[in-house]
């Protein structure tokens, strides 16, 4: 068998597109909000779409705009504190942050005007936090049953790509000269994965008698901002319209780590005769991604005042249209032990190369129904319902040429989902008010992949992604106000429920339903946020 001529420093060059080309998951992690904004939003859960007259409020209805009668200035400050589990087969950990950052600054001006048919007109600019990607979760996943080395094997393999694809020459560099899978030309040099002969396929670490066990572990650090700049009206003091133009600055870092220890594994240790023994193999897989770019949407809404009990809205919104810039590196650790010997090396660390890349892609369609009923000028009762596209998402290259196969994925992988919030506040006294909410959103994740029916492609190595299930928010508040001042303070609780895949259950039609490991994630978010402002 010829010899296998290994590459040890440059582990990611600029690669074909299938590095560089986006996945549906991808797309998928730029298009989420959280619950954020000013802490009397974010106590009625943000069920806001038919009040308005709140400076986060305007961002979802921007017909709240209008229900302005005075100018405002305020600021909101949050303190987070994260928590995440992963668990597997009865083994769970455990990690928390904190942090601390601008939640809401926003001005409203106001013109009044001596007139019954219009009222006042009404502007705006504000900023809120968006997102916040401060998450960190860890699990070990125990008893493998197959091994990432055995997945990209398949993979190969449904390529026919052989040795002569995936091999350096003295002329031919397979990341640049050729058209195999970036994951299958690391893995071959790395002894991930192995060919008895030119006649057959390859084939991974795990096989008969193996065993094993996966450790993983992912940081996200960053967030969404958005500027929002407002114009709006009343008409009669029944009808309130708004129309916003927002822009969003997205900046996101991601590290993962994906490591398997296996026993009994089919290794190669003597690099001369590339025998494959049975041993131990250790190995680590550890990527690194910074996103950055910038996008704009626009909105447009209105609160309909038929009586002075009922206030109905109406809110749509664009897509954001972003463009991207990212930077992705990535490096592999390894240690092959048998009866031949020892086969350890680390490829990349500093001396491996980035990739740098950019495109475009545009968030889900939304729209926003609500209700709201005011009790006898001393309490409120409010119900939102938005509607969010995800399977209207898309991606494209940077010269704005559709990703067809991205595209097509998230046709496959994602649906709409629905999200319901409710709030209710209590007037105790002329000044002091109580609030309270409760937000629950499905999950947009289509049958088919979470039943594992369908074959997952993604951009990392290794190929892990997360399938969202549910999430939900339990909020609480009080705040105080006068003729000027106002201060309110609020506590939300939220609850995420996810699956973590560490990477596709089907490959080449070959199915690795229960295989493919995996594990609960449980995100869990305390915050507390609070609010000042004066209206003049």
């Amino acid at each position: 068998m010829a010899k296998k001529y290994i590459l040890l420093p440059a582990l990611l060059l600029c690669i074909p597109a299938m590095m560089t080309a986006q996945t549906a998951f991808d797309i998928y992690g730029i298009s989420q909000n959280d619950l954020r904004g000013t802490a009397r939003f974010v106590s009625m859960a943000g069920a806001y779409g038919a009040l308005g007259g709140d400076l986060t409020s305007i961002s979802l209805n921007p017909g709240g705009i209008g229900v302005y009668r005075s100018s405002d200035i305020g600021i909101t400050v949050d303190f987070d504190m994260y928590s995440s589990k992963a668990g597997d087969q009865g083994m769970t950990s455990k990690t928390t942050r904190f942090n601390t950052y601008m939640g809401n600054v926003g001005y409203v001006g106001t013109k009044r005007f001596n007139s019954e048919i219009i009222p006042n007109i009404n502007w705006g600019i504000t900023y809120n936090r968006i997102a916040s990607f401060n998450k960190h979760y860890r699990g070990h996943i125990g008893n493998l049953s197959t091994s990432f080395s055995n997945y990209i094997a398949g993979v190969t393999n449904s390529y026919g790509w052989s040795r002569e694809d995936l091999a350096f020459g003295s002329t031919f560099d397979p990341y640049l000269d050729g058209s195999a899978n970036w994951m299958s030309i690391l893995a071959f040099d790395s002894y991930m994965m192995n060919q008895l002969s030119a006649e057959t396929g390859f084939q991974g670490l795990y096989g008969d008698g193996t065993t094993g066990s996966a450790t993983f572990e992912t940081h996200e650090s960053g967030g969404i901002d958005g500027y929002d700049f407002s114009f709006g009206g009343n008409l009669c003091d029944k009808f309130y319209w708004g129309i916003n133009f927002g822009y969003t600055v997205f900046n996101r870092t991601t590290t993962t780590y994906y490591g398997e220890s296996l026993d009994n594994a089919y290794v190669v240790t003597d690099t001369g005769d590339e025998t494959i023994r049975q041993g131990t193999a250790d190995y680590g897989i550890y990527n690194y991604e910074h996103l950055k770019g910038d996008g704009y949407n626009f909105k447009l809404g209105f609160i309909y005042k038929p009586i002075q009990e009922l206030r109905l809205g109406f809110a749509f919104h664009t897509p954001t249209y972003y463009s991207f810039d990212a930077e992705y590196y990535t490096e592999n650790e390894y240690r092959y032990v048998n009866g031949a010997g020892t086969l350890q090396d680390v490829n990349g660390v500093n001396e491996g190369y980035s990739d740098y890349y950019s495109f475009k892609a545009n968030t889900p369609w939304k729209f926003v129904a609500s209700a709201a009923t005011v009790l006898g000028g001393k309490g409120i009762i409010s119900m939102d319902y938005e509607y969010a596209g995800y399977n209207s998402m898309g991606a494209e290259d940077y010269y704005g040429n559709s990703n067809i196969g991205t595209n097509n994925d998230i046709g496959y992988y994602y649906k709409p989902a629905h999200t319901i919030k409710i709030g209710g506040e209590l007037r105790l006294t002329s000044n002091v008010s109580i609030r309270c909410g409760y937000s629950y959103k499905t999950s947009p994740v289509e049958n088919g992949l979470k039943n594992n029916l369908e074959n997952v492609n993604t951009t990392l190595m290794p190929a892990s992604y997360v399938l969202d299930d549910w999430t939900q928010h339990v909020t609480a508040g009080i705040g105080y106000r006068n003729n000027w001042f106002y201060a309110d303070l609020a506590y939300v609780f939220s609850n995420e429920k996810s699956e973590y895949h560490a990477f596709s259950p089907v490959v080449g039609g070959f199915s690795y339903y229960e295989d493919s490991p995996s594990a609960n994630l449980y995100n869990r978010n305390n915050r507390i946020v609070i609010s000042m402002g004066v209206r003049f």
